[in-house]
């Protein structure tokens, strides 16, 4: 058995909460867990603490929640904690080489892509964007660079054609926390060595927004079809159809051809509109007060929406 560290965690998502769930069920010891403040959620804007603090309340794990690591008071109380090891899962908050510096073997990162590809807030998207064959988590040791460090381990999984981002997102939630674990275990016993990274092969994972989540109607229907599948569940695709919104969660690319944003047909099937090449069958989409339903549904009860030669824009 290897020697058993003491852990500071920083993570805030659920992904992070997975990998913090997993960790505790190791003879290492998490001392601490940092994430970010509580933020104000849902209707009634009620602060929320983050999944990864929720499960260090569940386990009574002291939680520090600073608002940056740059100041000098946050970096003195973490020293104090006297850790091993910082283990850091989509923290949120920049880590100054001070803090690196900090714990005894440093700090190490669980990432949701196969680095150096997908550097940056939104691999897990941009992967399926972009039409890669597989993606994975790389346990890395964190240096001052985004995402540059050395690489200690990585597991791969196929990115499948019916895959979302949500459901890589769970895929990976799922194969990240074994890495992290096999990677901590390593480092205690002195037999993991780091590989660095080649940053000619590095590519730039930009943070995801709405409007980036707009149809263009005049690009290629297979380019679409991604970004509908990369963009579920959020920020969800969109577009316009008799001046309200349509957000598209479901679509599949087929034959057609006409103007771009066309409706060339509407079946129970989905809906058929014309792209810059080929065209796009609409499966799944959810129109303003309703919710998300298979085409086939709305075409039952609000097939008058959908007329022949009605343009998306």
């Amino acid at each position: 058995m290897t020697d058993s560290l003491r852990i500071i965690f920083a993570g805030t998502p659920e992904f992070a909460a997975e990998h913090l769930k997993a960790l505790l069920g190791t003879q290492h010891q998490v001392i601490a867990v940092y994430t970010q403040p509580d933020r104000p959620s849902g209707r009634g804007q009620k602060l929320m603490p983050s999944a990864a603090k929720q499960v260090a309340l569940q386990h009574e794990i002291p939680v520090y929640q600073p608002q940056t690591l740059r100041d000098s008071d946050a970096q003195a109380e973490l020293a104090t904690l006297d850790a091993d090891l910082m283990v850091v899962v989509a923290y949120g908050l920049i880590l100054p080489q001070v803090v690196l510096d900090t714990p005894r073997l440093g700090c190490i990162n669980s990432h949701a892509s196969l680095l150096p590809r997908w550097r940056g807030a939104a691999p897990i998207q941009r992967a399926i964007e972009a039409g890669d064959a597989e993606s994975g988590v790389t346990v890395m040791q964190m240096e001052a660079g985004l995402d540059t460090g050395p690489m200690l381990l990585k597991v791969h999984t196929a990115i499948n054609p019916d895959d979302t981002g949500g459901s890589l997102h769970d895929r990976l939630a799922s194969l990240g926390p074994n890495a992290v674990i096999e990677a901590v275990n390593g480092l205690a016993a002195g037999t993991l060595i780091g590989e660095v990274q080649d940053d000619s092969l590095a590519t730039y994972a930009h943070k995801l927004n709405k409007e980036q989540a707009r149809i263009d109607w005049t690009r290629p229907a297979d380019e679409l079809q991604r970004l509908i599948r990369a963009f579920n569940p959020t920020p969800i695709c969109h577009s316009t159809l008799n001046e309200a919104p349509i957000k598209i969660l479901g679509a599949e690319c087929c034959e057609g051809k006409g103007a771009p944003g066309t409706i060339l047909d509407a079946t129970k099937q989905g809906l058929t509109v014309a792209c810059g090449t080929g065209a796009l069958l609409l499966t799944r989409v959810q129109l303003p007060g309703g919710k998300a339903l298979n085409f086939a549904d709305l075409y039952n009860s609000r097939r008058e929406q959908f007329g022949l030669g009605v343009v998306l824009v």
